[in-house]
């Protein structure tokens, strides 16, 4: 398997498991605090969505750092590697929310 599919991969899924993971143990929070758990299981994972991207692409700087470095410079195959590997860990991350939108479905 390539360089490239397996980062890809590897940065879907650890969005997936973020969004996933927080929502989870969000739940747990809100059982023990006394609250809806669906609901709140909802709100973590809409939030936390962002923060599985940033997190499944190692930062936020770096990559804008690469491909504006290598844009600049006229090197498009970097730049389209680290859209793709953004695009790849958003997608883990939105899954991993709908997840948990739909198993939450009428439960709330």
């Amino acid at each position: 398997m390539s360089v490239f599919l397996s980062k890809a991969i590897l940065d879907f899924f650890i969005a997936f498991g973020i969004v996933l993971g927080g929502a989870m143990v969000g739940g747990v929070g809100a059982v023990l605090s006394l609250q809806p758990p669906a609901l709140t299981m909802i709100e973590v994972a809409d939030r936390i969505k962002i923060w599985a991207l940033a997190a499944a692409i190692g930062g936020t700087i770096d990559p804008m750092r690469v491909i504006e470095s290598n844009v600049v410079v006229g090197n498009l195959s970097p730049a389209i590697k680290q859209v793709l590997y953004l695009g790849f860990a958003f997608l883990g991350a939105h899954m991993g929310s709908e997840l948990v939108k739909w198993v939450c479905n009428g439960r709330s």
